[in-house]
């Protein structure tokens, strides 16, 4: 006989586990509102309402099937299990039954059918919304492994975090967003806001969302794009109208231009760094890596890789691949007192 190891999980006790990690997880994943991991449960823009209707109208149908199957599957194993009373014999056999025919055939037509039309007409209401005249356009650009957000209407350009005015009923500012990739097929979902929309090269793709509830809501890139592909995040910030344009009034300003950090400011303006950034107001004009105008606005580094601290900063230059191995930003190779210098340049620029 085989015995059972003293510590090891019973199956009531595996079970019960799972089953109240299932329950925690759903109970995370239909809370409300901003939330801290992408949520598809808890929508907060009218396109990710109208994608969160779809899917409850999708998890109905197909959740009656499952029971309806279920219980019959559980029924007929019941019914006609095998007893010891009973011979071993094989059961009868129907063949060509026109009736269980038409109905495995007919209704899983029928549901298929609604289920197209039904998904058609959500998607089609949501891309066929009119652009109103006086809504935000934003181009998003994808890299590897980084967003790029241009503000064409603002001259503002900024890097992996969002911002966007909340849109209400009383005064309504839907983002459009254009996206384009500057390199491979990437993928722009934030759940919370829309659905996922890919940025194929020489292919321009369109999306819009208008956030109801101020915060902070968190994506994706969707689409496998490289070694770091899941370092590749977004960081969407629905600010209240005094908010965003407090923001693009400090994001249209040039760089901070402090004398005590003139030791790294000369760093980056006679090292490669200034071949790929740009800081407004100096020589760099770089455009392969991240603007860095007003770098110390925002909350991460690398894309969502970690924070913005400068002792995170300090071993993102010295080695990026201490966060993301396979970036493509390179070892700058400097000295320790040339980073020091440099972490103290970078921290000044708000």
């Amino acid at each position: 006989m085989k015995m059972q190891h003293p510590l090891s999980p019973s199956p009531i006790r595996s079970g019960l586990s799972l089953a109240l990690c299932v329950c925690a997880f759903t109970l995370r994943a239909f809370a409300d509102g901003p939330d801290s991991i992408p949520n598809t449960f808890a929508p907060a823009s009218t396109p990710a309402h109208e994608i969160y209707n779809l899917s409850l109208f999708v998890l109905t149908i197909t959740g009656a099937l499952f029971v309806s199957v279920a219980s019959l599957l559980t029924y007929v194993c019941i019914r006609y299990r095998r007893k010891k009373s009973h011979p071993i014999n094989e059961p009868p056999q129907v063949y060509g039954s026109l009736q269980v025919e038409l109905a495995w055939t007919v209704v899983p037509i029928l549901i298929i059918v609604v289920l197209f039309l039904t998904t058609a007409r959500f998607i089609f209401a949501i891309q066929d919304q009119p652009e109103p005249s006086d809504a935000l356009n934003v181009t998003v650009i994808g890299h590897q492994f980084w967003w790029e957000f241009r503000y064409p209407g603002y001259g503002v350009v900024t890097a992996n975090e969002l911002h966007i005015p909340v849109s209400t009923h009383q005064r309504p500012e839907p983002t459009f967003l254009r996206l384009i990739s500057a390199d491979v097929d990437h993928s722009f979902w934030v759940p919370q806001l829309a659905g996922k929309t890919d940025l194929i090269p020489n292919h321009p793709n369109e999306m819009w969302m208008d956030p109801d509830e101020p915060g902070l809501y968190l994506g994706q890139c969707a689409q496998y794009c490289g070694i770091e592909h899941a370092m590749m995040l977004i960081r969407v910030y629905a600010d209240t109208p005094a908010e965003f344009a407090a923001w693009i009034k400090n994001q249209q300003q040039p760089a901070v231009n402090d004398p005590a950090a003139a030791a790294g400011r000369r760093i980056f303006e006679t090292q490669a760094c200034m071949v790929c950034h740009t800081i407004k107001g100096t020589r760099a004009l770089g455009t392969v890596g991240p603007d860095l105008t007003h770098f110390m606005s925002r909350a991460t580094i690398a894309a969502g890789a970690a924070p913005n601290t400068p002792a995170n900063l300090r071993s993102w230059i010295q080695n990026p691949a201490n966060f993301k191995p396979g970036a493509l930003m390179p070892a700058m190779h400097l000295s320790n007192e040339q980073i020091d210098e440099l972490v103290a340049y970078l921290t000044t620029l708000r």
